[in-house]
């Protein structure tokens, strides 16, 4: 049997296999239970090796990869034929990214294929920022996990793709949408989808805990259950009727980038209380913020 193992990076860490291998992308949606009609992101440590596998670099595909690679940035791009049908849900492009994770890019440098690489979790589930987290959740299912301690940005990539030439942003990530425009200009978002995807991470709902969380109407939610029962994902402050140990405070700074580390493991962490419900409050619609918020409304879709 082809076997797929856990790998770190940057953003989350990944569940992966040999991207030229059919077998092995066929044991990553597996293990996951993720449906064959969302796509993998192929990575790769340079972009020679990117010829492989990709038919065609947009202009601005090129500026944007000058500026963010290694890093939290996929690209949606055309496919040669070495990437099966498999790994890109039957479309004609690929999303790629070179991560920057010190031991992945020095596996990456090893290997004479690229990773097809998701999320290491269950189909739906948080995604895991750190090897326990993996552990707890596909440790019974795969042979190993390359542990590379906490993630240092905590939320997956951008993903951005082309029409026309022109970049459409597919997926809110680890790279701001105010920093992409400052490279390449004004971009279309274009980040949600019900079915059939252009990209990984534009499934409605996604990344949700098993509580039920709620982003909205907290007085409701504090007429409907005991305060002792609700779990709070605040932003920086402490909300008032709630027990301090059911609260997880995402930056008390108001950094986004420390919220984003800490916004999947604070998820997990109430996930894990005695608790019926979760309310989560949005972050301002800036920088991470956007991307952040992103993450929980997924999470809060039924």
């Amino acid at each position: 049997m082809a076997q797929v193992v856990a790998i770190p990076t940057e953003t989350v860490y990944g569940l992966a296999g040999n991207a030229f291998d059919d077998k092995a992308v066929t044991r990553i949606f597996q293990v996951k239970n993720r449906p064959t009609f969302d796509p993998l992101i192929v990575h790769t440590n340079n972009l020679e090796k990117l010829k492989l596998f990709v038919s065609h670099f947009p202009e601005k595909a090129k500026v944007l990869a000058a500026a963010f690679w290694p890093g939290p940035l996929t690209l949606v791009l055309p496919r040669t034929s070495r990437i099966s049908d498999l790994v890109t849900s039957g479309m004609d492009t690929v999303g790629v990214r070179i991560p920057d994770h010190p031991l992945t890019r020095q596996l990456l440098e090893i290997l004479d294929f690229p990773l097809a690489a998701p999320s290491a979790n269950p189909f739906g589930y948080i995604s895991p920022t750190q090897a326990s987290h993996v552990q707890a959740q596909l440790g019974d299912r795969i042979p190993y996990i390359l542990d590379g301690g906490n993630a240092e940005i905590g939320i997956e990539s951008t993903i951005i793709g082309f029409s026309d030439e022109e970049a459409v942003v597919y997926r809110l990530g680890g790279i701001s949408l105010e920093a992409v425009e400052k490279v390449i200009g004004k971009v279309e978002v274009q980040s949600h989808s019900t079915s059939n995807p252009l990209a990984p991470g534009m499934l409605i709902s996604h990344y949700a805990p098993r509580k039920p969380l709620y982003i909205q109407d907290l007085p409701d939610l504090l007429a409907r259950f005991k305060p002792g029962k609700i779990g709070i994902l605040a932003f920086k402050n402490k909300m008032e009727g709630i027990p301090e140990e059911n609260q997880i405070i995402l930056s008390a700074e108001g950094d986004f980038s420390e919220a984003a580390r800490h916004l999947f493991a604070g998820l997990r962490k109430l996930d894990a209380l005695p608790i019926q419900a979760i309310f989560a409050e949005l972050l301002p619609e800036l920088e991470l913020g956007r991307a952040i918020n992103d993450r929980i409304r997924r999470a809060a879709a039924k």
